[in-house]
């Protein structure tokens, strides 16, 4: 490249020899960075005018900005439009279209602003509506564990800890469980997005500007709530894709603890579940394997999204005020982590209506495991006898079962009176796994009463946002 041919980039009046073609391609950004073309174009029409309302342009020339950039937005979603390595960025690329078209008056199109404050305003515009629609998918998986819930408020099975039987629960419960992390998820990303729906335009490269702009009108324009308050930090500041990122990578997390669940769950061992066959895959060799690749791939992808969220700290943790060029690096990771959520979500939204449950096994696997020993213990506080006297007894009473291969239900009234004479018939009431379960009736608890109320309250919620 010629210094004749270096001095068409906007910055090369001050260079005497052309960028090295292989630090042209290093530096330049394009190749990912296109995508925001749609916020940059807005962000534009918006900056023209305000130019033209503080009188920096005329109406005319704001009209053929206007046009000019509208013709070039048309042509990008077409496919029409040509990118180019050598203008670096999809500022550029646009910014030299548009001189291309319109003539001198493309030119004028970037007074009072830089680069800095245009990027930082793009990035914004993009993630909020991201954010807008991953809101609204993380709703639709909401309401298909909603609906699967209350299909489900009367299906017994184990509950655990440390993978072992531990109580029993209902499917409807445990599914309400996984809704309660997500709503917190939910909570996490509009909270992400109230904060980040401030403008940085007009920041212009880090100390503001000397033409008399109104910030206040392209933010207006732009749909944020109000300009950023510090030229600084609006141009250098990237919490907001962090935060972004850190939501997304606790949100990965709760899918991921139910797609562990999901897989467990579809194994021959468990047995509890079914997915249906558009959700899974088969093998190359053993052709009676039916394997969960969707929840799986979750699982795998929350380990992506998780690096994601430490390179955009260790992006920011040592750079000085304001704008450096390491925050090209941000774009990537983020786009690589909106992507990777929004097609989580959609797997997770899709597959959860469809799950089938197979009541019997998990019925049977709750009869496993002695799951009803608190109950016992319950009913003999009850009868007066201290907690720490009835563990004891309790656990003597399962030390039997396993001898004799008998559930505590499965015992007869004599065998349970060896341990505590205080046991009658009633005992009988509370062993069972329907009586265990129906004995949790309060807010948070497993009665299938609870469980749907717990719905209802979240239907109201959901309708509510």
């Amino acid at each position: 490249m010629s210094h004749d041919e270096n001095s068409v980039k906007p910055w090369g009046g001050r260079f005497s020899e052309a960028t090295d073609a292989f630090v042209e391609r290093f530096t330049a950004s394009v190749n990912f960075d296109q995508r925001l073309y749609h916020h940059d174009i807005n962000g534009s029409i918006a900056h023209a005018t305000m130019l033209a309302s503080v009188g920096v342009l005329s109406d005319d020339e704001k009209n053929a900005i206007i046009e000019g950039l509208e013709g070039i937005r048309k042509d990008i979603e077409s496919g029409a439009f040509t990118w180019s390595v050598s203008l670096e960025d999809v500022h550029m690329n646009i910014e030299a279209e548009l001189t291309k078209r319109i003539g001198i008056t493309g030119k004028k199109l970037h007074t009072g602003r830089s680069r800095n404050d245009q990027v930082a305003t793009d990035i914004r515009l993009y993630l909020r509506d991201e954010i807008d629609v991953i809101g609204k998918e993380l709703t639709r998986l909401q309401q298909g564990l909603l609906f699967l819930a209350e299909r489900e408020a009367h299906t017994i099975m184990p509950g655990f800890t440390h993978l072992q039987t531990a109580q029993p629960v209902t499917f409807g419960h445990h599914l309400l469980a996984w809704y309660e992390m997500l709503s917190r998820d939910y909570g996490r990303l509009m909270g992400c997005r109230k904060r980040l729906n401030q403008s940085p335009l007009g920041a212009a490269a880090l100390a503001g500007t000397t033409y008399p702009i109104d910030r206040e009108q392209t933010a207006a324009l732009l749909g944020f709530n109000h300009p950023t308050r510090n030229s600084l930090d609006s141009v250098s500041d990237r919490d907001f894709a962090i935060e972004f990122s850190a939501f997304a990578a606790l949100l990965m997390t709760h899918l991921s603890r139910a797609s562990e669940e999901l897989v467990l769950w579809t194994s021959a061992q468990f047995n509890f579940i079914d997915l249906p066959d558009r959700f899974c895959t088969g093998s190359s060799i053993m052709p009676q394997k039916k394997n969960p690749d969707v929840p799986e791939l979750v699982r795998g992808k929350t380990g992506r999204v998780n690096g994601h969220l430490i390179a955009l700290l260790t992006l920011m943790k040592s750079q000085p005020l304001a704008y450096n060029k390491d925050n090209q690096e941000d774009k990537e990771p983020l786009f690589d982590t909106v992507d990777t959520v929004k097609d989580c979500l959609r797997a997770f939204a899709d597959m959860v209506p469809a799950l089938n449950a197979n009541k019997a096994a998990m019925l049977e696997a709750a009869k496993r495991g002695f799951s009803t020993a608190t109950d016992l213990a319950d009913y003999l506080v009850r009868k007066g006898i201290p907690f720490r006297d009835s563990h004891e007894i309790v656990g003597k009473s399962v030390a039997f079962g396993i001898a004799q291969n008998k559930d505590l239900s499965e015992m007869t009234l004599a065998e349970l009176q060896q341990f505590s004479d205080v046991i009658e018939n009633d005992v009988f009431d509370v062993l069972t796994l329907e009586g265990s379960v129906a004995a949790r009736d309060h807010i948070g608890g497993t009665a299938p009463a609870q469980v749907l109320k717990a719905v209802e309250l979240a239907k109201e919620e959901l309708a509510a946002r």
